[in-house]
């Protein structure tokens, strides 16, 4: 699956990478107006019509006795897509560990456990609040599935190019960065000079003994 995943994503399969890219930005743009029940409707039924006749072209072919009899999508249907018990348990244990480590993460968030985490987690929802008044959510998800069907090729292509601009902004931000801390260290106020021990004073001489 991973590696099928791969093959999409890098486009090494140029006409099944665009029919599934094309499908789900089209998919996802229809819901701005028809309800999800409706476009899955009709995505079921587009396939039902291109499959049924096949179906019907090959049973014609095989009443001609053009065809000996094969199924077009014997190949689909003989895939084994079931779970063992072993992978279904070990299906069941990820996602249930995956909500478990979701639930205590939100927990620790909101009951502020780390004051920086928290703080960091404040901003993350303030700047969602602008990104909610600005977009909603389905046109997030269809920048989201543009973006990875583009950026890996993209990186891939222009590797080289990437990394240099990536390397220019560390070295710019480094260059920053110090430039801050050189103004930290001048507007600092010094600390007072630590001040000279004072050597302890001599003993005092012993007054001579009266003379008789």
């Amino acid at each position: 699956m991973a590696s099928k995943l791969m093959d999409l994503v890098y486009w090494r399969n140029m006409r099944w990478t665009g029919v599934v890219f094309t499908g789900l930005v089209m998919g996802l743009a229809s819901l701005f107006q028809l309800s999800a029940i409706t476009v899955l409707s009709h995505v079921c039924l587009g396939i039902m019509c291109i499959t049924a006749s096949l179906r019907l072209y090959y049973k014609l072919l095989e009443v001609l006795r053009w065809n000996p009899g094969v199924h077009p999508f014997q190949s689909y249907l003989d895939y084994d897509s079931s779970l063992t018990d072993k992978e279904t348990v070990m299906l069941v244990e990820e996602v249930v560990l995956l909500i478990a480590f979701a639930v205590t993460e939100i927990k620790r968030l909101l009951f502020i456990e780390n004051m920086i985490d928290s703080v960091k987690f404040v901003l993350l929802l303030y700047l969602l609040t602008y990104v909610g008044v600005a977009t909603n959510g389905l046109t997030l998800i269809i920048a989201a599935v543009i973006a990875v069907f583009s950026l890996p090729l993209l990186y891939k292509k222009q590797q080289v190019r990437i990394r240099k601009v990536a390397r220019a902004l560390r070295a710019f931000m480094k260059k920053i960065r110090n430039l801050f801390d050189g103004l930290y260290q001048m507007v600092r106020p010094s600390s007072a000079p630590a001040s000279k021990p004072v050597p302890p004073a001599p003993p005092a001489l012993k007054q001579k003994s009266k003379s008789k």
